[in-house]
């Protein structure tokens, strides 16, 4: 039991806190190309919407801003059976910008088969993915498709940006602080060629590499594409430069959902690339192992370190120690939670609590992975 202990401690400090450091020095072996001429391909750009009536003239119009010949540019949106004014708007809009193809599906079936018909739609040499609540910056096209003149790269995933809440800007401050700490890790991991998961809101991948995402388990789409970009032995890389800008969910419980929704949607989509994780590219299957599958599984270590705890406190003072810091911590944490209800936020607490919930989001996600609950259906976050 002791063993078990020290080791899964060791896991998780080895995944939140080494492992940065140590993919940024193995990253100091890598070089990344600099392009700096116009890109000479084609983009076709793939928004699946579902009820955006508030966001999609402000997205069409971000994009129609964009600093590339709109002549090789193509956008292509398809509505999942929205129910408010989107299919209105999207053929209003088509009207008025010749590069929008509009696809209307009387029947919801998830994002990934809107994805998919998109796909088979395209004509153009570049598939950019993005969601309607993204803001491109005017440069940002620029900088991710240059890099496609790199034979070897078959994937670019830019930064995504998260900007506070415009009607309060303190609303879930949180998740913009963890989203600058995964960025921290996306840049070094890109430049080694082995970025595990896209940004949804802003990644591009070569038309010809694209394999078309299963129907038959809800999966996580941009995981699932950037993963079978590096099955392929192709370079999945960052730019920084290539910035969207979206806004944090506004309320506790809209991030809460979504978490749970990607906890159970990433463990099937690890069924199809389970053998990543035994990879001839020892660095990929590092950075998969530490990165992400670790991470899913954090709440089960977390369990796993206080049981243990419990049943060693006996052995010596370390153990009662380390047993008093961890309901010290869930303490904390759910303290954070309570003074926020009443305005006092102490950022601290706070952030010891989106850790919290993060990790019993992702218990229960893994909970309807196992029995098989999750659908294939999505819910956009509330605007």
């Amino acid at each position: 039991m002791k063993l078990v202990f020290w080791i899964s401690i060791f896991i998780l400090i080895h995944s939140y806190l080494l492992y940065p450091g140590i993919i940024k020095i193995i990253s100091l072996f890598f070089k990344q190309k600099k392009y700096e001429n116009e890109p000479p391909f084609t983009i076709s750009i793939l928004i699946s919407a579902y009820n955006e009536e508030k966001v999609i003239r402000e997205r069409l119009s971000n994009i129609a801003g964009l600093d590339y010949d709109l002549r090789k540019v193509e956008v292509l949106v398809g509505s999942d059976c929205s129910s408010d004014k989107t299919d209105e708007l999207l053929l209003e809009f088509k009207k008025e910008y010749p590069w929008l193809s509009v696809y209307l599906f009387e029947k919801r079936r998830g994002k990934v088969s809107v994805i998919n018909d998109l796909v088979r739609e395209a004509k153009n040499e570049i598939l950019l993915f993005t969601d309607a609540n993204t803001e491109f910056d005017q440069f940002s096209a620029k900088y991710l498709v240059a890099h496609f003149n790199d034979p070897l790269v078959g994937g670019v995933c830019g930064r995504l940006r998260l900007l506070e809440y415009k009607a309060d800007p303190k609303k879930n401050i949180e998740e913009k602080n963890y989203w600058e700490y995964e960025t921290l890790i996306k840049k070094p991991e890109g430049k080694c060629g082995i970025l595990i998961g896209a940004n949804g809101g802003i990644f591009a991948i070569k038309r010809r590499l694209f394999q078309e995402i299963p129907l038959e388990r809800p999966v996580t789409d941009d995981l699932y594409i950037s993963l079978s970009i590096l099955k392929q032995k192709y370079k999945f890389i960052y730019e920084p430069n290539a910035i969207a800008y979206e806004e944090v969910a506004p309320y506790l419980i809209h991030e809460f959902k979504r978490k749970i929704r990607f906890s159970a949607t990433n463990f099937y989509t690890l069924i199809y690339f389970i053998y990543l994780l035994f990879s001839k590219n020892v660095l990929l299957s590092y950075a998969f192992w530490t990165h992400k599958v670790i991470r899913w599984l954090t709440p089960i270590f977390l369990i796993l370190i206080f049981i243990l705890n419990v049943f060693l406190i006996d052995q010596n003072i370390t153990f009662k120690i380390f047993l008093l810091v961890q309901v010290i911590f869930y303490m904390l944490a759910i303290s954070g939670f309570l003074l926020k209800k009443i305005n006092v936020r102490i950022s601290p607490l706070l952030m010891s609590f989106y850790f919290l919930m993060t990790n019993v989001a992702l218990f229960i996600g893994l909970i309807k992975f196992l029995f098989g609950r999750q659908t294939a259906f999505w819910q956009s976050t509330p605007r």
